[in-house]
């Protein structure tokens, strides 16, 4: 996902001159085509995430459309009151960009798990908020972060969905995306952990359990018309997410969900626990450990429809 944002956003680049990137002293390999033929569009701020988000803030409002791209927690957390105070609150053309959502950086440990994010940057009036599943959606949300006025945060996972867009599809800002349709029970996912989402749904069709597979690339605006169709045509609902349980995936559906009151037969939350995630290993060995692989999703997912 990182190099396929990279790709886009030089794309983009070549075309508008107001496109600017800021990093955070990383992502040398990755950006030094970008920082070579955009000079006067690029800027290595050094190990400073507050004041990378303080001069993209200045730099937008002077009318540039800025990105600041870190590792997991640094470009949100760490910075997280000048990304209020400074961008948000004056609508700032500010794109905050996090590589390694979730436990893309497992073995790294807990400070660079970004299992909080989603929750705390929906939580800020006005900003967007994507977290695509696999390379397709993530040239077309970071076209979108382009296009949309104000800030957006693109979470970018390690891991992705080998999935591919339909013949004449177009990607669809603020709504569902339909990867795989079932009947009985909806499997709604955010980001790579999509992958997981589609293995599931794999293994359940081997046990006569039609599910579908939706692609929740658009977490915040939340696309409150398409769950309520998905409700009425499911019995289940299952959210999954690597991430924490509260304020995220599971937080944005039960939220749409009651105030559409549409109520599925049962709802099945996976996602951490609200805890920090202490153990320290690779993504999957981490997904397996906190209760997030296809195996323990199954047996759940079973335990419910029987």
């Amino acid at each position: 996902m990182r190099d396929q944002f990279i790709k886009t956003l030089t794309e983009l680049a070549e075309k508008d001159p107001k496109i600017f990137l800021i990093t955070g002293d990383l992502g040398f390999g990755v950006l030094t085509d970008f920082a070579k033929r955009f000079p006067n569009q690029f800027l290595n701020i050094g190990v400073a995430e507050q004041n990378m988000a303080g001069v993209a803030a200045g730099i937008a409002l002077e009318g540039r459309t800025v990105y600041i791209y870190s590792i997991g927690n640094f470009p949100s957390l760490r910075c997280l009151e000048q990304i209020r105070n400074d961008a948000c609150y004056h609508n700032a053309n500010v794109k905050v960009v996090c590589i390694g959502g979730g436990f893309s950086y497992g073995a790294l440990g807990m400070s660079h798990h970004a299992t909080e994010d989603l929750a705390i940057m929906r939580s800020l009036p006005g900003v967007k908020v994507f977290a695509p599943s696999d390379l397709w959606e993530t040239a077309e949300a970071t076209k979108a972060t382009a296009s949309t006025p104000g800030v957006c945060y693109l979470r970018l996972d390690k891991s992705k969905a080998d999935t591919v867009p339909l013949e004449n599809e177009s990607f669809k800002f603020g709504k569902l995306r339909t990867l795989k349709q079932g009947s009985s029970l909806a499997l709604l996912s955010v980001g790579g952990i999509t992958e997981v989402a589609l293995e599931v749904s794999k293994k359940l069709d081997t046990l006569g359990i039609s599910s579908s597979v939706i692609s929740v690339h658009t977490l915040k605006p939340f696309d409150d018309d398409g769950l309520k169709d998905v409700i009425k045509n499911h019995k289940y609902l299952v959210t999954i997410e690597e991430h924490n349980l509260t304020g995220g995936l599971a937080g944005a559906v039960a939220e749409s969900a009651l105030m559409s009151q549409a109520y599925p037969s049962q709802f099945l939350r996976i996602g951490l626990q609200d805890t920090y995630s202490s153990v320290v290993g690779s993504q999957n060995y981490l997904r397996k450990y906190y209760n997030m692989d296809a195996e323990y999703i199954l047996n759940r997912i079973l335990k419910m429809v029987h």
